[in-house]
């Protein structure tokens, strides 16, 4: 039996089915009528899982959703081509292909064998979560100049193996490892 969510306790990041597709609750807002008799209702920012469509929604405190059939799996990426992006489940071993839409922007900080969180919804994988940080080659960077520092930020810019490019300190060399934050994409430091 599924377990139902009132509208009332969805909260933000609470995963949710409405007309059998799956959401997520960014943010959500609980007005209680002044008057008697009035409905408590519940607006709820949303995006859809399937489409990544955000929308708001205004619900009854007693309405019900049910818990989505949603499973996080690890998975390793292996390699991009025209029908999207490859990755390797961790536990059975099969492939799971993600459309080129879905993964976005996401493989300026893919290499092989990076490992992601899959979300998988009645079996089919719709999404992905990236690790909080990943660790990258530069391929191309200026050497630092002294005087560089004169604008007050001691900063050039680098090219990484996948052809992301990043503003480093200057002392960050050519071949060296770096750690990029995946939510910003911003530097965190050397490997």
């Amino acid at each position: 039996m599924a377990i139902l969510i009132d509208a009332i306790n969805v909260k933000r990041r609470t995963l949710f089915e409405l007309d059998n597709t799956p959401y997520y609750c960014l943010d959500s807002e609980v007005s209680t009528p002044t008057a008697r008799g009035g409905q408590t209702l519940v607006r709820l920012k949303i995006r859809n899982l399937l489409t990544s469509a955000v929308f708001e929604k205004t619900f009854k405190a007693g309405d019900k959703f049910k818990e989505p059939d949603l499973q996080m799996i690890s998975a390793a990426y292996l390699y991009s081509d025209s029908e999207g992006s490859h990755f390797l489940d961790q536990e059975s071993f099969e492939t799971l292909t993600l459309s080129a839409e879905v993964v976005g922007n996401s493989l300026d900080l893919l290499i092989e064998g990076t490992l992601i969180q899959l979300l998988k919804y009645q079996g089919n994988p719709i999404g992905m979560e990236l690790p909080m940080f990943v660790e990258l080659v530069v391929t191309y960077a200026e050497p630092g100049v002294k005087g560089d520092t004169s604008s007050g930020s001691a900063n050039k810019v680098v090219k990484l193996e996948t052809g992301l490019e990043l503003r480093v300190p200057l002392f960050i060399k050519q071949g060296e490892k770096v750690k990029v934050t995946t939510e910003t994409r911003e530097f965190s430091g050397r490997v």
